[in-house]
């Protein structure tokens, strides 16, 4: 069994159509550099435009775009211990880095480079907006009514993190092989 854009493969046969398939690094970097570009750009516009001005209305109330620094984690939870989530954000940059290596899934390539685009869009705020040094507020513009108000990187890691969970329910491996648990999941659907 093969998972959709990868190869079909046994674990442990050398070389295999996963091999043949090749690495899927070049998706995996179009993908973060889209989504890095994306956020980084829509920040920029978004600080020039909407800073220190009223919200704009999208949706009513409901979904508002409303400029906010945010120097904790998600919900801004930890905003005294940014430099923790600089520190994590460049840590699953280079995990990410180094699982490349064994990619040849076309689905983890794309959630990997989701997580990998969002990671890096909210890791440069870290590095270059006020105050610096590691501990720079995060942009967030993007105002749910009692939700959260957030950014593109933050829908890109969660975009990324939910493919990830789906690649492996299904069994797909980053080699492009599956698992058997994920065989017989998929031929039980």
């Amino acid at each position: 069994m093969s998972e959709p854009g990868g190869a079909a493969g046994i674990r442990g046969e050398g070389g295999g159509a996963a091999a043949k398939a090749g690495r899927r690094v070049p998706l995996l970097l179009a993908v973060a550099g889209l989504s890095y570009l994306i956020d980084l750009c829509s920040k920029l516009v978004v600080v020039a435009e909407l800073e220190n001005r009223p919200a704009v209305q999208v949706i009513g109330t409901w979904l508002e775009l409303r400029v906010m620094r945010n120097a904790g984690a998600a919900f801004s939870i930890g905003e005294t211990t940014t430099i923790v989530f600089t520190l994590i954000a460049a840590t699953v940059a280079v995990v990410i880095a180094r699982l490349a290596r064994k990619l040849y899934s076309t689905p983890w390539a794309i959630a990997l480079g989701l997580l990998l685009g969002g990671v890096l869009g909210n890791l440069t705020d870290r590095l270059f907006r006020t105050p610096g040094g590691l501990r720079g507020a995060v942009v967030d513009f993007i105002s749910v009514r009692g939700f959260s108000v957030m950014n593109l990187a933050d829908w890109a890691v969660f975009c990324g993190g939910a493919l990830i969970v789906f690649c492996t329910l299904r069994g797909w491996e980053l080699d492009g092989t599956r698992t058997e648990a994920g065989t017989r999941s998929a031929e039980a659907a």
